[in-house]
């Protein structure tokens, strides 16, 4: 397994990607048309200290992770996914996508993440739980975290250098 930056050519697949797992595996209402940081993951992710990668096996598109900068020092976790078939401590793959942003920032001085998700992703809350976030009331986040109108629970982990 390889972890990369996006690039654009992966565009495609990271649609066909998180769509269905929200959609169909989880029953979110959302679309492409309610995400359109994913038609510009450029403008959205990779300015100042956030950045977008993919995991990828053989060439295939199986997990993504991205951070949104959004204040010095904090960023925001979003987008990530890992396809079903390749979930589980055994495969690591949304392990090594975390080590993967937790290790960009603290190369980018950032010393706090927040997170937002759905109430139904249960084994996500559990992971986030099981590497050091912390639940926290909506109104705890910083008035400007880059909020999901879909997001019902909420989470931050203070980075240590």
């Amino acid at each position: 397994m390889d972890i990369l930056k996006y690039t654009k050519q992966d565009e495609q697949a990271v649609i066909n990607l998180i769509l269905p797992i929200q959609q169909i595996e989880f029953g979110v209402p959302v679309t492409i048309a309610d995400q359109p940081d994913l038609l510009d993951v450029a403008n959205v992710y990779c300015q100042g200290n956030g950045n977008f990668w993919v995991a990828k096996e053989n060439g295939l598109l199986i997990g993504t992770i991205a951070l949104i900068d959004f204040t010095k020092g904090r960023a925001a976790l979003r987008k990530m996914f890992v396809h079903k078939d390749y979930r589980g401590k055994e495969k690591g793959v949304g392990q090594a996508l975390l080590n993967t942003a937790l290790d960009w920032c603290r190369q980018h001085e950032i010393s706090e993440i927040y997170l937002g998700t759905v109430e139904q992703l249960h084994a996500a809350k559990r992971f986030y739980i099981k590497n050091g976030f912390m639940k926290i009331a909506k109104e705890l986040l910083p008035k400007d975290f880059p909020l999901m109108p879909v997001d019902t629970d909420f989470f931050t982990l203070k980075i240590v250098a």
